[in-house]
């Protein structure tokens, strides 16, 4: 039933077949609407869906398709039931143990997506609010690049603006504080707090700030080559937690708000020129009909402000046409906050008016939900201030060494370590990834480093017992399919999830929601403990049957593997 495709697909194609042979010209070419059922290996709800245009009842045009397909079944009020062969299930997961890709196609072959994520403030430490962002946008970019997509990677830092004219004079005025050689971007961040403070609370130093400010933007080479090294520290800074978290981010791929400050005038310009843009009170604005205020006016967006300078809008247009018109992207994702919503929109509805943004070009806004404290809110600490992202991890981290520790093991210091580091960090990132996106989601290290349930430590644990087994098995073991065996009930339910690896990445790069591969993992862990529990693999009771189960073991474990490092997590060999 099966030619080198999943086992779904040869269904729908069954169905299809089926459809042509019964139906009208005008409806053969409809959906088969095959989906998995309690009731078969597969089902389709085609004929009810069709029935009333085909001009007959659902029940007997599920008749008369099911006629066409061997071994199908009418049930319900019209739906069909379709079963799988046992050696069309056997030759199928022999197909996938043979597959390198494990049947996953390269569907996004010659696309190339430009992903802007991440993207913290210099002389700022990464912060709770930074998560989200980063590990989601790390996880679309491995899902993409494994679907065969190129995937550019763009980490928009806030290293420009007036508040580096404030943080530059401060530090010329207080030569004693060392920040240079701390090699910790949080004495920067304390700098930058104690220069705002001191903005807002002396009125002299405001005015200092503000005069070096213009020569700042003015090109003077003394305050840009200060500036160059406040980026230079926290980049390094940002570099090591990326690092830390096993995030595919690099020094090449920033490409921050200063990039395109050559850009904006020409920008500007030209939206003046084509009539985007008008002149309002002084700025250069953009307005739109449908963007109004809580007294009917519109709100524009503006690109110019008053006293010259750019804002947001400006720099948001040029990066658009910039990974458009040079880099050349089909797929634009912005990894960004939620309440950015109405400012994307507006740039991008800026954007295609201008011609900047084709029609044929996809941008999508992948937003996301926040991360909460216990009490609910978003997460804080006691003096109200945002959460350093280091601490977290530290936290996970610490929980983590708590719970391993509790457990029998024979690891050496250096492999527990690597236990610990993966499992801590690891948690963090799953209990993110696992959550639909667009939620949002509590903090909690207790539930995140859980043995048990849908955490990262439950599929590192799972992947480390799919390992252990095949470590046990005798030299010489091949794990060679046979088709003609019969099939446990266990062994067909795990080959029909491990077939459906695929189609989950498509459905994750199609709709931009890590979730669902972890919910995969998850549900296919789950099928693999079953089948473990129900088809012994080292015992079993001929040299067929193990040969073959064990090569479902170890197909299970590839899938696992390959799924985890797709989300970004390490898998230790032994836990």
């Amino acid at each position: 039933m099966t030619d080198h495709v999943s086992l779904r697909v040869s269904a729908e194609r069954a169905v299809a077949a089926a459809m042509t042979r019964v139906l009208p010209s005008a409806l053969a070419g409809s959906d088969p609407l095959v989906r998995r059922s309690e009731h078969a290996d597969f089902q389709s709800n085609a004929a009810m869906s069709l029935a009333k245009k085909a001009g007959t009842n659902p029940r007997e045009l599920a008749a008369n398709l099911a006629a066409q397909i061997p071994g199908a079944t009418v049930s319900g009020p019209g739906f069909i039931n379709l079963g799988l062969a046992p050696d069309a299930v056997w030759r199928r997961a022999a197909e996938l143990a043979a597959d390198e890709r494990l049947g996953v196609p390269r569907s996004r072959t010659g696309s190339r997506t430009v992903i802007d994520y991440s993207a913290p403030n210099v002389a700022k430490e990464m912060h709770v609010g930074h998560l989200r962002t980063t590990i989601i946008g790390d996880a679309l970019v491995r899902v993409g690049e494994f679907l065969g997509a190129e995937m550019i990677r763009q980490n928009h830092l806030g290293d420009w603006g007036t508040q580096f004219g404030m943080l530059t004079q401060f530090i010329d005025e207080h030569p004693e504080v060392d920040w240079r050689h701390s090699g910790d971007v949080s004495v920067l961040d304390a700098l930058y707090r104690r220069a705002s403070a001191l903005f807002k609370e002396d009125p002299d130093f405001a005015e200092r700030a503000r005069a070096r400010v213009v020569v700042f933007q003015s090109g003077d080479e003394a305050t840009l080559a200060l500036w160059r090294e406040l980026v230079e520290v926290s980049a390094e800074a940002f570099q090591k937690i990326y690092d830390r978290l096993g995030v595919r981010l690099e020094p090449g791929d920033i490409a921050g708000e200063s990039f395109y400050n050559p850009r904006l005038d020409g920008v500007v310009a030209e939206l003046l020129d084509k009539g985007v843009a008008v002149e309002s009170d002084g700025a250069i604005c953009v307005f739109f009909d449908d963007v109004l205020g809580p007294e009917g006016d519109p709100v524009p967006l503006i690109v110019r402000k008053t006293d010259g300078g750019y804002g947001y809008g400006a720099t948001d247009l040029a990066t658009i046409r910039y990974r458009v018109e040079e880099l050349k992207a089909d797929r634009l994702l912005y990894v960004i906050d939620v309440r950015q919503s109405l400012h994307l929109k507006m740039v991008w509805d800026t954007a295609r008016r201008a011609g900047w943004l084709p029609a044929d070009v996809e941008v999508v806004h992948v937003s996301f939900g926040t991360v909460l404290g216990p009490d609910g809110k978003p997460f804080k600490t006691r003096s109200g201030d945002t959460v350093r992202l280091a601490e977290l991890l530290d936290a996970a981290v610490a929980r983590a060494r708590e719970v391993i520790a509790e457990r029998e093991h024979d690891l050496g210091p250096a492999e527990l370590e690597e236990v610990v580091q993966a499992a801590g960090i690891g948690a963090v990132k799953y209990a993110d990834l696992s959550t639909s996106r667009t939620r949002d989601y509590v903090f909690d290290v207790e539930r995140m480093v859980a043995l048990q349930g849908n955490t990262a430590v439950y599929m590192q644990y799972a992947l480390a017992r799919v390992r252990s087994i095949l470590r046990k098995l005798p030299a010489g073991a091949t794990g060679e399919i046979d088709p003609a065996l019969p099939l446990h009930e266990a062994e067909k339910d795990l080959v029909m999830r491990l077939d459906e690896f695929g189609a989950v990445l498509a459905e994750v790069d199609e709709l931009h929601e890590p979730h669902r591969l972890c919910a995969y993992l998850y549900e296919t862990a789950g099928a693999f403990s079953v089948f473990f529990e129900r088809c012994p693999v080292l015992r079993a009771e001929s040299d067929a049957v193990r040969a073959s189960r064990v090569a479902l073991v170890r197909l299970t474990g590839n899938v696992l593997a390959r799924g985890l490092d797709l989300l970004g997590l390490r898998a230790p060999e032994r836990m």
